[in-house]
């Protein structure tokens, strides 16, 4: 067939290493890759101008410029303002990551790491500790908060294996019920624990991001250099998945291994997330909803727009916990989950009228 002959596409090849890696990316949902990178830089930005001492942009571009400066507005903002921000939107990115799996892996659009225990599974673990052994707290945190979380994710996989129809909607069942006991039990440590080390961990379950510091910035995004590559190399495999058991089986693919990696992923994205900052409720439910709604795309770029509203969505929820009722700080958790209530009854009406 002649080049004049061929069908136009919206889409556009990459090849890497001699033709050996193909990717067909959308032209369209890559511009809107894009935008979103260039509107969560924007909000960065603003959010950095925000708080107790509101700054003009142009002073803050001054500061980072020079951040060896001794001033005191260099050091709020390059100790304080920057590593919040950053912590922020690589949280939002990670749980917008580990929403996206998990609804992929389960087929459930309802699937969301703090709405089926795998975040208060984590968050037990943390509380845990911090009342326990708080000297150990901030160096063993967020080992022992991807241990909960994959306890809490074993519990919720045993319990829910079934019949091929019912596993999924079993899945969110169990999971939200665990969740709610898991919940009880994290109740239980604070209320018997010594009052000083309570109100930390009160703090941190009300998933704040005050304490954000240059370390939690490391750690994350260490987290995301090392599992993001992981989850696009097998995003070509896990799109197989959604088109049918049988049919990723008829293509050669492991399912029972690939969901596996896929949920130790979605774990691992959430378990770091949360012992970073305190669970962050309905960002995962939200985020991949918002990316099918922006973009039609293939599995990996879905994933990679789901990361960015992530980062957006937290970021802004941060910057308007800070200043819609300045002096007084709402918690980054408190915002999305008003947010994020009213999101999920609609997506179970929209269940509903679908079923």
């Amino acid at each position: 067939m002649s080049n004049g002959n061929l069908p136009k596409t919206n889409d556009l090849v990459i090849r890497l290493f001699n033709e050996r890696l193909s990717l067909q990316v959308s032209k369209s949902a890559l511009f809107v890759f894009f935008m979103l990178v260039v509107s969560n830089v924007i909000l960065m930005a603003l959010s950095l101008t925000q708080g107790a001492y509101d700054m003009a942009l142009s002073d803050v571009w001054e500061m980072l410029v020079s951040p060896f400066s001794s001033s005191q507005m260099t050091v709020i903002v390059w100790e304080f303002r920057i590593p919040r921000i950053l912590v922020a939107a690589l949280v939002g990115s990670m749980l917008a990551l580990s929403g996206a799996l998990l609804q992929g892996v389960t087929r459930n659009g309802l699937a969301d790491p703090a709405l089926i225990g795998i975040s208060q599974g984590a968050g037990l673990a943390v509380v845990a500790i911090s009342i326990l052994y708080p000297q150990e707290a901030s160096v063993w945190r967020p080992w022992v908060a991807l241990l909960g979380a994959i306890l809490v994710a074993g519990v919720i996989q045993f319990l829910s294996w079934g019949e091929k129809n019912g596993g999924t909607i079993r899945f969110i069942l169990i999971g939200i019920g665990l969740a709610a006991f898991i919940s009880s039990i994290t109740s239980v440590l604070m209320t018997y624990g010594q009052i000083d080390r309570a109100m930390s961990a009160l703090t941190w379950l009300s998933g704040s991001l005050n304490l954000a510091s240059w370390e939690h910035v490391r750690i994350l995004l260490l987290a995301v250099v090392v599992l993001l590559p992981i989850t696009l190399i097998l995003s070509r495999s896990f799109s197989t998945l959604q088109m049918g058991e049988s049919t990723a089986i008829g293509l050669g693919v492991s399912t029972s291994v690939l969901r596996t990696l896929l949920m130790i992923l979605a774990v691992g994205f959430a378990a770091l997330a949360t012992a970073s900052v305190g669970p962050l409720g309905f960002v995962g439910l939200i985020a991949p909803h918002v990316a099918r709604r922006v973009a039609h795309s293939g599995v990996g770029m879905h994933l990679l727009i789901s990361a960015a509203v992530g980062a957006f969505i937290v970021t802004l929820a941060d910057m308007l916990g800070r200043n819609a009722f300045a002096p007084t700080q709402i918690s980054a958790g408190l915002v999305t989950s008003i947010i994020g209530v009213p999101f999920f009854v609609m997506l179970l009406l929209r269940a509903r009228v679908k079923a």
